[in-house]
């Protein structure tokens, strides 16, 4: 049995047509459609502006709130206390505090546990927006956390989680 394939320039028209409405749809990373992500920082903060950058190259969307004082958006958002760091990000209706690596927010979104939020407290060297020449990273806890709680969400040292 033979099928006749000849192409026609109407059919090589329309399917060329297909063929860049999909292309144009799917654009960068489309495979992974991540949601947009606030980002309220001290606008003299230049670590706050790495890890931006850091979520930005992962694929997030970002907006940026520049704020002198982000104390009041932590206590609103409930970030306890000892998780506190310099800049606090919402997404997906988390609660991203401090220099956390994007693979963790993204494995966050993708679990979607029953959480306010995941932290790293203080500012290691080596997390993203921390990262300093010369210097080896330090292992630090990212901190999973909800009302009175908290536990191990996981380990990193540098952007490897360990």
């Amino acid at each position: 049995m033979q099928i006749d394939m000849s192409l026609t320039r109407r059919g090589l028209f329309v399917g060329t047509g297909q063929a860049f409405a999909a292309i144009a749809l799917a654009g960068p990373g489309a495979a992974e459609m991540l949601p947009k992500m606030t980002v309220t920082r001290d606008p003299n903060c230049g670590c706050c502006g790495n890890w931006v950058e850091h979520i930005k190259a992962a694929g997030f969307p970002v907006d940026v709130v520049k704020l002198d004082d982000v104390l009041p958006l932590k206590v609103k958002l409930r970030v306890p206390e000892a998780l506190m760091s310099c800049h606090t990000a919402e997404i997906g209706g988390y609660v991203i505090e401090g220099h956390v690596p994007a693979e963790a927010v993204k494995r966050l979104l993708a679990e979607r546990p029953k959480a306010i939020g995941i932290a790293v407290p203080g500012m290691p060297v080596g997390s993203p927006g921390m990262e300093v020449l010369g210097q080896t990273p330090q292992s630090y806890e990212i901190a999973i956390f909800s009302a009175g709680k908290q536990h191990v969400f996981a380990r990193y040292r540098g952007l490897q989680q360990v």
